[in-house]
């Protein structure tokens, strides 16, 4: 970039305050006129080990993958859906990697206990289809909730996840329990506040 060694320029602009001269030639004022900062800018850019600009990959064999614990108790739907959702899909991690399975396997407990905002409880309809002629059917998350209430937070949550293998595999990685009480003690899972996850 620069013709004149880098200890006579800095000299130039510490001692005479002049614009360089580059390649011989004065600056003109439509020209970028170097400062001893830009210089220095400079200098450390091109002296640093051009290996640290590598981007990182992850796959299966270096992801490391945690057990995680979330209490679902007076969380709302939604907002809990998605910071699982970016649990699951690993963006919580600076390893975050696109098409790799790099999230944390999660257990979500007191499934019974979240909270819709507003009317949503009795208002909001779920719709499926038996796939017979008339077969559509409607619900509210009241009813299913009285049924089977973690089903509520499996649809929520399996709606925010890539649509793909990928998707399949990650929501594997998904347990929820309707009560306090879940078999994966032998993965010493950690209870983490999910209010704190971005």
């Amino acid at each position: 970039m620069l013709d004149l060694p880098v200890q006579s320029i800095l000299h130039q602009v510490d001692e005479q305050k002049a614009p360089i001269s580059v390649k011989g030639q004065k600056a003109t004022q439509s020209e970028e006129i170097l400062t001893k900062k830009t210089i220095e800018n400079i200098i450390v850019k091109h002296s640093m080990n051009t290996l640290s600009y590598k981007t990182i990959s992850a796959n299966k064999n270096t992801v490391q993958k945690e057990w995680v614990l979330v209490d679902a108790e007076n969380q709302t739907v939604g907002r809990l859906a998605t910071r699982v959702a970016n649990i699951l899909r690993g963006k919580t991690k600076p390893c975050f990697t696109p098409h790799v399975d790099c999230g944390d396997n999660v257990i979500i407990i007191n499934a019974e206990k979240i909270v819709f905002t507003g009317k949503k409880m009795t208002d909001k309809i779920y719709q499926r289809y038996t796939g017979y002629p008339g077969g559509q059917r409607e619900t509210t998350p009241a009813k299913v909730l009285a049924s089977h209430p973690e089903r509520v937070l499996e649809h929520a949550i399996r709606g925010m996840l890539p649509k793909n293998r990928l998707g399949d595999a990650l929501y594997r990685n998904l347990y929820i329990y309707a009560g306090p009480e879940h078999p994966h003690q032998g993965q010493n899972p950690k209870a983490i506040n999910i209010n704190d996850v971005r």
